[in-house]
């Protein structure tokens, strides 16, 4: 498959090239943010809050799910009173108990590791919300608990529902007073939405849309995604997962300053220098910053110095940076521009975004 750049401003190839619609459903996420928002309140999500705050939260899920987990954690901050840790596998950690609140979340409410998780929370006498797809084996287990449900009601793309599962647990933490997030934050963070989607809408030609310009600086290298703070790091999670599920591309994605103790060195490695006597191209380095105006002062540092330490020996290098007061706003202005650009990089190399045949088999592979 060859990266055809073209492909990007050509009127017919975002519908030829996207069956299933992923560009738009991309789009979508201002109105599945102000949904999900009225939803989670519709849901019941009061009744944790009045048996008083947990010990600790726990957060179950896979994929785009499990980052839900991560998106939790660092909007409610460093100043949380509380830990909210993340499983993405089969088993709870040993020190959860009935006074730990276990949030289990599957876009599907099928997701196998979330439903073992979520029926030993059960088990153990832990306080359990659920957040997923209706009529689901994970509703049947909130509602032989007694838990609250939240339903997801974003379409059939998991990739695509970040905001659907995200939202829930964080109007759900606000109700504990581990975040300041009123429906005028969720309003906020629609409107950054409907503004980048806006400027990255398939009408508006690379040169100025900032996802197909985006998706050029990352086509033929091989990336390198580093967040600068908390809330930028798990934006580059899911920049990496996006690359990999809509791109079927490579990606490395890690945070400062733990990346300057390792991910660095490949500065000095054979991928840092594109041989131009070639006879054929090669993919080589090139590193993307995502930043925050949450910076640590020595991270600051670190990612000057590392930027210097790039630019010196010839890698590119793209920073962009976050939008926005609320940490909620910030991560969902990074994390819309990476879903655009993954979805404009699957394009202009001509692959559906929507597939995922590898995962498919791989799974059809455990279950036999």
């Amino acid at each position: 498959m060859n990266w055809e750049p073209d492909r990007l401003d050509d009127g017919k190839q975002p519908a030829d090239g996207d069956p299933s619609g992923m560009l738009r459903a991309v789009a979508d996420s201002a109105a599945q943010v102000r949904t999900s928002h009225r939803v989670a309140m519709e849901s019941g999500l009061s009744a944790l809050a009045e048996d008083g705050r947990p010990r600790a939260i726990v957060v179950a899920g896979v994929g785009g799910s499990g980052i839900a987990g991560d998106v939790l954690d660092v909007v409610c901050g460093h100043g949380a009173p509380l830990p909210i840790v993340t499983v993405r596998s089969y088993r709870l950690p040993g020190w959860i108990g009935a006074t730990d609140l276990v949030i289990a979340v599957s876009h599907s409410g099928r997701a196998e590791e979330t439903l073992t998780v979520a029926a030993e929370a059960v088990r153990r006498g832990c306080r359990l919300l659920a957040v997923g797809a209706p009529e689901s084996p994970l509703h049947a287990i909130a509602r032989q608990a007694g838990a609250p449900f939240v339903p997801v009601t974003a379409g059939g793309r998991p990739r695509a529902s970040l905001w659907a599962l995200s939202v829930p647990l964080v109007v759900a933490a606000a109700g504990f007073g581990l975040v300041e997030a009123g429906e005028q934050v969720f309003e906020g963070v629609a409107k950054r939405l409907e503004d980048l989607a806006h400027r990255c809408r398939p009408t508006s030609e690379s040169f100025i849309n900032p996802g197909k310009s985006l998706a050029m600086e990352i086509a033929e290298t091989v990336p390198m995604i580093w967040g600068s703070s908390p809330v930028a790091a798990v934006a580059a999670h899911w920049w990496a997962c996006g690359l990999n599920m809509n791109g079927k591309y490579p990606a490395m994605w890690g945070e400062l300053p733990e990346v300057d103790h390792n991910q660095v060195a490949a500065l000095d490695g054979p991928l840092a220098h594109r041989d131009i006597f070639a006879d054929e191209s090669g993919r080589s380095l090139r590193l993307f910053v995502l930043r925050d105006v949450d910076e640590h002062p020595r991270v600051v540092r670190h990612r000057e110095a590392s930027v210097r330490l790039a630019e010196d020996r010839g890698v590119p290098v793209t920073q962009i940076a976050a939008e926005g007061e609320h940490p909620l706003e910030r991560l969902a202005t990074l994390i819309a521009l990476g879903d655009f650009a993954s979805t404009y990089l699957a394009l202009g190399y001509g692959i559906d975004p929507t597939t995922v045949s590898a995962i498919t088999e791989v799974r059809s592979r455990i279950s036999q």
